[in-house]
């Protein structure tokens, strides 16, 4: 039975009552990879489905933007959500789903699928993600040049005051940009991304709030989003 990771419905009550927020989280649950590598046909479960219209039902707070990676199951998710909040009276009315390659690859890291792909092949999603954040890979942005463009994404899609935007993404964007946001050369398997968890973030004038199972982080923006000379 797919469920939510504990902490996620639980970072709830720490998320500022009158900020913009932003959700950016993974997709739900897909049908399962039959050689171990998860290609971008693979769809949502009906399981899925019903876990994401779930989920954008509970979030307590009005929605009134989303942006997905254009694969399906991606679009899919946030179509249900969008669905369970409408029916929880959390968004008015339907509104357009962005589809934008920065939540996908290539996108926010790969700049060159052939010289990545291979790589991904040989090494396996976890395998791939230590090289990334630790040595750096042929075709692949840096951590911090991704975590700085995803950021830049993010603060350009402001929601109103008080109010939500849902980003879907894929595990391996999710689990590189916390690796950055966190200082992290290394992984594990406890540290991937669960079907539908995400990380909760805010801007305030200096910093960068997030919170990522459960436990709330701040770092300056200066640092993050260094101003260009």
């Amino acid at each position: 039975m797919a469920r939510l990771h504990p902490t996620l419905k639980q970072a709830l009550s720490l998320l500022p009552k009158t900020q913009p927020v932003h959700l950016f989280t993974r997709h739900s649950v897909r049908e399962l990879a039959k050689d171990g590598f998860a290609d971008y046909r693979l769809p949502l479960t009906a399981e899925g489905v019903v876990m994401a219209r779930s989920w954008g039902a509970a979030l307590g707070r009005p929605l009134s933007r989303f942006s997905s990676s254009p694969v399906g199951r991606c679009v899919d998710t946030a179509q249900a959500m969008m669905e369970g909040a409408l029916e929880a009276g959390l968004l008015a009315a339907p509104v357009e789903i962005e589809r934008s390659m920065v939540l996908v690859e290539p996108g926010c890291y790969v700049e060159d699928v052939a010289a990545v792909g291979p790589h991904f092949m040989k090494l396996g999603a976890l395998r791939f993600i230590n090289h990334h954040i630790s040595d750096g890979l042929e075709g692949l942005l840096s951590p911090e040049a991704g975590r700085q463009k995803l950021l830049a994404f993010l603060q350009a899609r402001q929601p109103e005051s008080g109010a939500l935007a849902v980003h879907v993404t894929h595990d391996t964007i999710i689990i590189a940009f916390v690796a950055s946001l966190l200082g992290l050369r290394q992984v594990s398997e406890q540290d991937w991304p669960w079907m539908m968890e995400g990380v909760w973030l805010w801007f305030d004038e200096r910093e960068l709030h997030w919170i990522w199972r459960g436990q709330w982080h701040r770092r300056s923006l200066a640092e993050l989003l260094p101003t260009p000379r």
